[in-house]
């Protein structure tokens, strides 16, 4: 048994040995949550990486041999290709095997997992709310998870039993798990993640493609470039695939953002200088209430 009291997992499939997933992988091991992790992905030098690293115990050479005796299937890949992966598996996987995921989208997502997989009622959205703008097994650490918020979104036809199992594997890797309908997570994390993404590879397309010759511009970018844009540097493929699959949301999300930003380009055409004041109190007010944190 482990701390948490659940059973020990014999065997963890992750698929995407990256910052997501490895991290995972250290934590799960460390906490003796697991015993066989067995690692897939589509770049050999990344799962040679893990497996030097201790993250992985094995490399699987294809679908059969990831999925053969898997408890739990966890997918870390970008959004986009996660419902091919659960399809890849599913052949190869025992009927009772779960499959979640750690997507930043959920609602389409889940969805289409619980279509291609064994049994819906073995489908556990997952949405840990921690990374950094690095990536690859290189960049996995076991504390990534260590306090910090996973949202779960269970639908009508999650088994109870595949929940409280996922629910115990964020629990002891550390995480705080908390429950929500996919749909709510999708409008939420919209706004508080996918469009400030969005916005900071904006900012840096405005400085490299602007009036100003980009490298002059970026030679005086100092620390309020930098940490506004830091989440720039973060993998293009994988918010292509986040702000695609919850475009919906995004979009009403971009739309909010452009009427914040029109108000404040108003204030400062106008020579408003109590209006922009206003507009920028509230947001300082807001901001040194969120006090720190990561990703």
């Amino acid at each position: 048994m482990t701390a948490g009291g659940s059973a020990r997992l014999p065997r963890l499939v992750v698929a995407g040995v990256g910052l997501i997933g490895g991290s995972f992988a250290l934590a799960a091991r460390a906490a003796d949550l697991v015993g066989e992790i067995v690692g897939i992905g589509r770049t050999r030098r990344n799962l040679e990486e893990a497996l030097r690293r201790g993250i992985i115990d094995r490399i699987a050479i294809d679908a059969a041999d990831a999925a053969r005796d898997a408890d739990v299937f966890l997918l870390a890949a970008p959004v986009g290709a996660c419902a091919a992966l659960a399809a890849e598996l599913r052949p190869h996987a025992r009927p009772d095997a779960i499959l979640t995921d750690a997507g930043s989208t959920k609602a389409g997502l889940v969805a289409a997992l619980e279509a291609a997989w064994t049994s819906p009622a073995l489908v556990v959205g997952a949405h840990p709310i921690a990374g950094s703008e690095t990536s690859g097994a290189g960049a996995a650490r076991a504390d990534l998870y260590r306090g910090r918020p996973c949202i779960l979104t269970p639908t009508a036809a999650t088994d109870p039993g595949a929940l409280a199992r996922v629910r115990a594997l964020w629990e002891g890797v550390g995480a705080r798990v908390t429950e929500m309908d996919a749909g709510r997570h999708d409008a939420i994390l919209a706004r508080v993640s996918h469009v400030p993404h969005l916005v900071a590879y904006a900012l840096v397309l405005a400085a490299t493609e602007g009036a100003v010759p980009a490298d002059e511009l970026l030679a005086w970018a100092g620390a309020g470039f930098r940490d506004t844009t830091r989440i720039a540097a973060s993998p293009a493929e994988l918010w292509r695939d986040i702000a695609l699959a919850n475009a919906a949301a995004v979009c009403a999300g971009l739309a909010e953002f452009r009427a914040a930003l029109a108000r404040i380009e108003r204030c400062v055409a106008q020579g408003d200088a109590a209006g922009l004041e206003a507009a920028l109190a509230v947001a300082a007010r807001a901001r040194r209430g969120l006090g720190g944190g990561g990703a």
